[in-house]
């Protein structure tokens, strides 16, 4: 069975690097948003491809879940110190990615080359493919104005009220040759446990029309990244209350509905799994928390066991 893991954000990372665990490098593939990819300080930043490959490769900073473990910060400390902006905390190794990002990008090679030659460096045997090579950046609309993601997310702390999100250049990019292949190849397409505004709808929306995630047969299953009513990391509650939609698992469940044939929700949440049956999906319970890399194992496990049953 081939399985294709759509990711974007620490908890989409946790759950690629739970299927990793279990999964060989022939069963899965991940795609990864890259639409909060921005230009700062004159590099090519990634931030959630950067923090999938990182997690994989045993190097993201265990308490963020972003950046890197033992990580120093004196590039972005005497940057401070000359006037630069500093609010995009960047370590110094975290600093020789993006350089050497950029430098390759600037000679013409794509950012999927660029991401399978990091790969390979760091010891990730997984395909891990950018979901285009061509740039989208995501514009979150505000009651401050339209601003880029970072800008909203980093700068401004999730602050100002959220109206709703463009994705810039998204009609004219296309998924890469290995992102096509991806999909049509898998058996089951997994929605990881990522903001479904910001870090899935950019991949989606990139995929279609040229490319639908159902297909063939092919099975999509999603696991919640709101439990309890809230996200476990990142604004996912805070955007779907301020759009008018009370933040829960069901919501996500409605966000995804018409590509949806199961969905995994956390325990806390069962009293939401009629409602969720309703809209025409399987369910599954299991605790979708993941303190440790144990937990992404078992909640991988989970994933596979409920794709199981689905199948049969």
């Amino acid at each position: 069975m081939k399985i294709t893991a759509l990711a974007g954000g620490v908890g989409g990372a946790k759950l690629a690097h739970g299927l990793a665990q279990v999964l060989s490098p022939e069963e899965l593939t991940i795609i990864v948003n890259t639409g909060d990819d921005f230009e700062h300080l004159g590099l090519t930043i990634c931030p959630d491809l950067d923090t999938v490959c990182y997690t994989l490769a045993n190097l993201a900073n265990p308490e963020t879940g972003w950046g890197r473990k033992d990580e120093t910060w004196n590039v972005i400390a005497n940057i401070e110190k000359l006037g630069g902006p500093s609010w995009f905390r960047l370590g110094d190794s975290d600093f020789a990615t993006h350089i050497e990002r950029t430098r390759r990008l600037k000679e013409g090679q794509t950012l999927t080359q660029i991401t399978q030659d990091f790969c390979k460096a760091w010891g990730i045997k997984h395909s891990i493919l950018p979901m285009s090579d061509s740039p989208v950046r995501t514009m979150v609309n505000t009651d401050a104005g339209e601003l880029a993601f970072q800008e909203y997310f980093v700068h401004r702390r999730c602050e100002p009220r959220v109206k709703g999100f463009r994705f810039e250049g998204v009609e004219i990019a296309e998924p890469t040759v290995g992102v096509k292949e991806a999909v049509e190849s898998a058996d089951v397409i997994v929605i990881c446990p990522s903001n479904p505004w910001v870090s899935i709808d950019p991949i989606i929306k990139t995929l279609t029309p040229a490319l639908s995630l159902k297909g063939r047969g092919r099975m999509v299953v999603a696991v919640s990244p709101i439990i309890g009513g809230k996200a476990i990391k990142g604004p996912a509650a805070k955007m779907f209350s301020e759009l008018g939609i009370e933040p829960s698992a069901l919501a996500v469940a409605k966000h995804y509905r018409n590509i949806l044939d199961g969905f995994v929700l956390d325990d806390v949440d069962s009293n939401l799994e009629d409602e969720i049956k309703k809209i025409n999906m399987k369910t599954w319970k299991t605790n979708t928390l993941m303190n440790n890399v144990s937990d992404r194992t078992r909640l991988a496990n989970d994933v596979l066991h409920f794709i199981g049953s689905l199948l049969t």
